[in-house]
């Protein structure tokens, strides 16, 4: 198969040429419809098939396709494009539980990915930025494929990251931008949280956002036998053990080039911690039952809910181990700090769950947002998707052993326990500073105040070290 390359036709964007390849006949009619009147001109397509016969004829500025098809699916389309025209820009629609997958797609050449649903202002930008990429590259081909690389990093990130960690939050925000700026640098990490709050997701995003194409393997080390733990870690010659007659390759050696995520690290045996240690030091593994050492060049990322400072004190952590794994660290905020982020979360997880169970979404009330609002969350964000598919399921909204179909304050009552729970989710924040906790509300000092009195909160019970409030 023959696709004709951009360069054939320099006026190709003139006309705006777009494949579009998607099964669903009533949303492809929609991103065709969307299109055109924003001056496409669409050949619409319901398979790979159907479109691979009608690429050889017409000059394509965009191919736009679902990740997922009858027949074949997106990344075909993609290796079928790449290997014809690499500069024919493939952008892939994928629904949530693809994006590892499209991020993956657009390490190996797409130019894009775009989550379903999404909006035709988001489609338009996309499309737009890569017609604006095309013209510079008349002007400079070669620094153009240079940006371009960047430039697919920066919309996968861009795109990507809020997907995968959700919420707008400070503490997400910021937790959004660490990890977007420590996700190219080949610096290990440690990820503090308590359970539930996502620190595995944390760790896929370092990895999935790096430049690193290995593997992201994934060790909980609470759940490996103790007696088992070095054979997984490390593995084994043949004959390393009785009965054994294969050899086996370990977790850490099985992660070259990529990312080993340590989870719940401090579950870690101290017999197993000095030889991890040293295959950290050295990024050098043996196999046991032999005495080569086997470079790998490899990234951790440890996760903790403990605090292993205080484990290393009690003698059940090596400290050297600590201070090698906490090169930089990463907190995530449990939910009960972000309360912010409670009511968008569990609107996607319904939502999720609306179409996993093919059930509608009920509708949240007043005591629904009171109860949600006021819990205090010890799973965190595991704990609200349970929450979000049981309500989808038409259970009764129970949280902290309380439903909200039984609360009977009134709506100055209930609207009083939503601000105390929110300006104490803001106090705790920021350390018990007013001023912060203010501007983060976007508040006035006098408003903010006057709401503490009136709710009969004390700022000085959420300060830092006793640091006395400069508001």
């Amino acid at each position: 198969m023959a696709i004709p390359s951009l360069a054939a036709e320099p006026d190709t964007f003139a006309r705006r040429r777009v494949v579009v390849i998607e099964d669903e006949q009533a949303f492809l009619h929609t991103v065709q419809r969307s299109l055109e009147l924003a001056g496409f001109e669409v050949m619409p397509f319901a398979s790979a098939e159907a479109a691979a016969d009608h690429l050889t004829t017409a000059a394509v500025s965009v191919v736009l396709t679902d990740l997922r098809l009858p027949g074949g699916d997106g990344l075909s389309v993609l290796d079928r494009v790449k290997a014809a025209d690499p500069e024919l820009p493939v952008v892939l629609m994928t629904g949530h539980g693809d994006i590892p997958t499209a991020i993956q797609a657009i390490r190996s050449g797409a130019y894009e990915f775009l989550e379903k649903p999404f909006s035709r202002e988001r489609l338009l930008a996309v499309l737009q930025q890569q017609r604006v990429a095309v013209v510079t590259r008349a002007a400079d081909r070669h620094t153009l494929l240079l940006e371009n690389r960047q430039l697919k990093r920066q919309l996968a990130a861009a795109s990507g990251i809020s997907e995968v960690l959700r919420g707008d939050s400070a503490p997400l925000r910021e937790l959004r931008d660490l990890v977007l700026r420590l996700a190219p640098r080949p610096v290990d990490v440690l990820v503090q949280g308590e359970t539930g709050t996502g620190k595995e997701l944390v760790a896929r995003c370092l990895h999935d956002f790096s430049r690193r194409m290995g593997h992201f393997v994934a060790v909980n080390c609470a759940a490996i036998p103790e007696n088992l733990f070095e054979a997984e870690l490390f593995g084994h010659e043949t004959g390393a053990f009785a009965g054994e007659g294969r050899q086996r390759i370990g977790k850490i050696e099985h992660a070259k080039d990529g990312t080993l995520f340590l989870d719940e690290i401090e579950a870690m045996p101290l017999a197993a911690q000095a030889k991890v240690l040293r295959v950290l030091q050295e990024r050098e593994v043996e196999r046991l039952g032999s005495n080569q050492a086997i470079p790998v060049d490899f990234r951790v990322v440890a996760a903790t809910k403990v605090d292993l400072e205080e484990l290393s004190r009690r003698g059940l952590f090596r400290a050297d181990l600590l201070y090698r794994l906490n090169v930089v660290a990463l907190r995530v905020a449990p939910l009960r700090d972000r309360l912010g982020d409670v009511i968008p979360l569990f609107g996607v997880f319904a939502r999720q769950a609306g179409m996993r169970y093919e059930m509608p979404v009920p509708p949240l009330t007043a005591d629904h947002h009171e109860l949600l609002l006021s819990a205090s969350w010890p799973g965190n964000v595991r704990e609200l998707k349970s929450c979000a598919e049981r309500h989808v399921l038409g259970l009764p909204l129970a949280v902290d052993g309380r439903d909200a179909g039984a609360s009977s304050r009134s709506f100055d009552e209930s609207m009083a326990m939503i601000e105390r729970s929110l300006l104490q989710a803001a106090l705790r924040e920021h350390g018990g500073s007013v001023r912060e906790a203010a501007k983060a509300l976007r508040m006035t000092l006098a408003t903010i105040y006057r709401k503490l009195k009136g709710l009969d909160i004390d700022p000085a019970m959420y300060k830092a070290d006793g640091e006395p409030d400069k508001a």
